[in-house]
């Protein structure tokens, strides 16, 4: 495991300090003479000059050790997150991305099959989707491995993103409908959360419905950009696949701290979720 930083060490420079200043108050007090004016005030001088140097030698020495242990604390810290980076690295690794690419290469081995047309393009999606999840998984293993290098970043989505991420969608099967009225400028941190709402709700509903209809919706309501995901409600037969519950939570985190607000309510059988973003386009 690489250090993010060295371990630090305790370095003090007060005791050399203090010996070059007994060494001088000493030569001091030896060619002061015995008799005249400076024989009484130089021991008094000299004495007051030790007695000065002992305090400040104290408080300096504690001032380090305080500091020291501010930077032991640090280092130990930025030690644990470095080794639990390393923890999640390797079980993404030896998880997630075997999963990712045993699903694709499945998905490439049927190339040569006999099968549907419908079939064979769910079956192309799957692989090109799979091999996307890949790569990104790669990105993610070489951020969390290096931490001491500069991470990758990956590019900022824009409104123009969401198209294909309802196309995405019917990989899954669903009958999606994007609506988008003219939002006007829309600053790039509200595109963001525009296109993590639309996302975060699709997958929520191919997990939950299926492949049902759904419709995407995106409008401007005066000083806020709304979007609204609407699913139909799930399939005939169609079993749940709950995720770990962490995605709306997370979603309603990014909307709130732009000020908005996240709804997530079932409707009409189905379920829809609408953010309402407030943006006047000033940083698009």
């Amino acid at each position: 495991m690489v250090n993010v930083l060295p371990r630090p060490a305790l370095r003090s420079r007060v005791w050399p300090a203090v010996a070059v200043l007994a060494a001088v108050l000493a030569i001091t007090l030896c060619t002061t003479g015995a008799e005249g004016p400076l024989s009484v005030v130089m021991p008094a001088v000299i004495a007051g000059t030790a007695v000065a140097a002992a305090i400040w030698a104290v408080w300096r020495r504690r001032a380090d050790r305080a500091d020291y242990e501010a930077r032991l604390t640090a280092w130990a810290a930025s030690e644990a997150v470095l080794a639990e980076r390393m923890r999640i690295a390797r079980d993404l690794h030896d998880i997630v991305s075997h999963g990712l690419g045993l699903i694709t290469v499945r998905a490439a081995a049927t190339r040569h099959l006999a099968k549907p047309p419908e079939i064979e393009a769910a079956l192309a999606d799957i692989e090109e989707a799979g091999r996307h999840a890949t790569g990104e998984l790669r990105r993610m293993l070489a951020v969390l491995r290096a931490p001491d290098a500069s991470p990758p970043r990956a590019p900022v989505e824009g409104l123009d993103a969401v198209p294909d991420i309802v196309r995405g969608a019917e990989v899954a099967g669903m009958r999606t409908l994007l609506e988008t009225d003219d939002l006007g400028a829309v600053s790039r941190g509200v595109q963001v959360a525009v296109c993590q709402t639309v996302r975060e709700a699709l997958s929520n509903a191919a997990r939950h419905a299926g492949p049902t209809r759904v419709r995407v919706h995106l409008y401007r309501d005066g000083p806020a950009v709304v979007v609204t995901v609407a699913d139909g409600g799930p399939v005939d037969g169609w079993r749940a696949t709950p995720g770990a519950g962490h995605g709306l939570a997370g979603l309603r985190e990014r909307v709130t701290s732009l000020g908005g607000t996240l709804l997530a309510e079932r409707v009409e059988g189905g379920f829809r979720v609408t953010a309402r973003i407030p943006d006047d386009g000033s940083a698009a």
